[in-house]
């Protein structure tokens, strides 16, 4: 596989779980943001409050990943809703620490510790 992204929606209580797998970069464009998309259009009645992005089985984020993730930040920012990443490696938690990101995306070692952080801080 090269270059390229798969996403996987899941939902949980109080969440929507984008699971990516592959590379984030251009490619990742079009299946990240149609899931996002899905995730907060698709639930009828329920407001989706928290989207975790899981990068557990992510291999690669390029510059462009970082700009694709960027979009989808500013587009929760915008309807009030928390983003939160889990399964980060290290290299990538500091990539997100430099870059900044981490001031606006809250970040958790695995998706278990993402889920049950469900409640909106005080």
């Amino acid at each position: 596989m090269h270059s390229s992204c798969e996403v996987t929606l899941r939902r949980v209580p109080g969440a929507v779980v984008l699971e990516m797998q592959g590379e984030i970069d251009s490619s990742a464009a079009i299946p990240l943001q149609a899931a996002y998309d899905d995730a907060v259009n698709a639930l009828t009645g329920e407001l989706v409050q928290r989207v975790v992005l899981d990068f557990t089985a992510v291999d690669y984020i390029n510059s462009t990943g970082i700009a694709v993730i960027v979009g989808i930040l500013a587009q929760a920012r915008a309807a009030r809703r928390v983003v939160a990443a889990s399964g980060l490696s290290s290299h990538y938690r500091q990539i997100f620490d430099i870059t900044r990101l981490s001031d606006f995306i809250q970040m958790y070692a695995d998706v278990d510790d993402a889920i049950a952080t469900t409640a909106p801080s005080a």
